[in-house]
């Protein structure tokens, strides 16, 4: 730990300010024990605080080296008892000698020095205490400090590990489920199995090529979406369509990454898999009160089904929203008329947003 009033300009210049007061406290009390003025009064107060500044400043090193963790509180106050000794001796001896240097002729010198030297010690003291005082709070913030930052980044690694666990949820369910798709076309559609694989590949290759959890931007989101789509029509043919409503001031807008797939998944699960008639999947994007709303919506079948979903996916997207944005960021579903729409607000930042706007132009 570097010295705690070198290590900060406003504790610097409160420290300056700090001993001023003192020299003024000092003077009046000198004037008080001597009875009238003298011209030693302005020299002594100067003299003496800078020198006792200069030792408060280099006792923070001793200070520092005693007090450990492992050190016992008896032995602590052995060390501080003898640091002040010696400090207080050192600036009483340095003040003595040095005021007459200062100062041509000096009348009653010996008189005015017997008379404040009781008070000296007391003011010695006095100093001292609240050095190491000022000492100890310095080093109980610099504590406080480290202790939050070490939370603060176990917070961060938590959250990273989180938020991994979430999208790994994601790869393998989605690869089971277009594998058993790739492998009943292998038989009845073998040319399109193989475009499958080919969609694939290139969508694995997005996911896994970002494997930390750095922000994308919407338009990377959204060629890897289309990519996923492509692959389900590849099975589903004409039953399953899409539609797409994006502004352009969108596309330049970060976003955690692989955040909506799992909301397309279960567009499809819950549209096409458990619907006989032709599914549309309509996504629109827009920017308004500082907010980029996404909305998927898909028509469904409203007539019971023995296909139940376990709300995975939108407990997946609403927990890395909350990861991401804490309160900012929010989901919100509704199901009218035979339409489920999942809306996600995201906060849009102002980098983005100048992007959006230089996008547009």
């Amino acid at each position: 730990m570097e010295h705690p009033v070198f290590s900060d300009r406003k504790r610097l210049i409160i420290w300056g300010l700090a001993w001023l007061l003192l020299t003024a406290g000092q003077l009046l009390l000198y004037y008080y024990a001597y009875g009238h003025y003298t011209n030693i009064f302005i020299a002594d107060g100067i003299i003496s605080m800078l020198i006792y500044s200069g030792l408060a400043l280099s006792s923070w090193y001793p200070f520092r080296y005693f007090n450990t963790e492992s050190s016992r509180l008896t032995a602590i106050i052995a060390n501080l008892a003898a640091g002040g000794i010696f400090c207080i001796a050192i600036w009483i001896l340095l003040t003595k000698l040095l005021i007459p240097l200062f100062l041509s002729k000096i009348n009653d010198f010996t008189l005015y020095w017997n008379i404040t030297f009781p008070y000296r010690i007391g003011t010695g003291i006095f100093i001292f205490l609240l050095i190491i005082l000022t000492y100890y709070l310095f080093t109980n913030l610099y504590n406080l400090s480290e202790k939050n930052a070490k939370e603060a980044k176990l917070e961060a690694l938590v959250k990273e590990t989180e938020l991994k666990m979430l999208r790994s949820q994601i790869n393998p369910h989605f690869l089971f489920n277009s594998l058993n798709s790739i492998s009943s076309l292998t038989i009845t559609n073998p040319e399109k199995a193989r475009e499958m694989v080919i969609k694939l590949s290139d969508f694995m290759r997005y996911s896994l090529s970002r494997k930390d959890e750095k922000p994308v931007t919407f338009r990377s989101e959204l060629e890897n979406l289309r990519l996923y789509l492509d692959i389900e029509q590849v099975r589903f043919g004409d039953r399953l369509t899409t539609e797409e409503h994006i502004n352009g001031n969108c596309l330049e807008v970060n976003m955690p990454v692989m955040l909506l797939q799992p909301l397309y998944e279960n567009a499809v699960k819950h549209g096409v898999y458990e619907s006989v008639e032709k599914v549309k999947i309509i996504t629109e994007a827009k920017i308004e009160d500082g907010f980029m709303s996404i909305a998927i919506s898909n028509n469904y079948d409203d007539t019971p089904s023995s296909l139940k979903g376990t709300g995975t996916g939108l407990l997946n997207v609403t927990r890395r929203l909350e990861l991401f944005y804490g309160s900012k960021g929010h989901i919100q579903t509704n199901k009218e008329d035979g339409i489920f729409t999942v809306r996600l607000f995201i906060p849009v930042t102002e980098e983005s947003n100048e992007k959006g706007k230089n996008n547009n132009n």
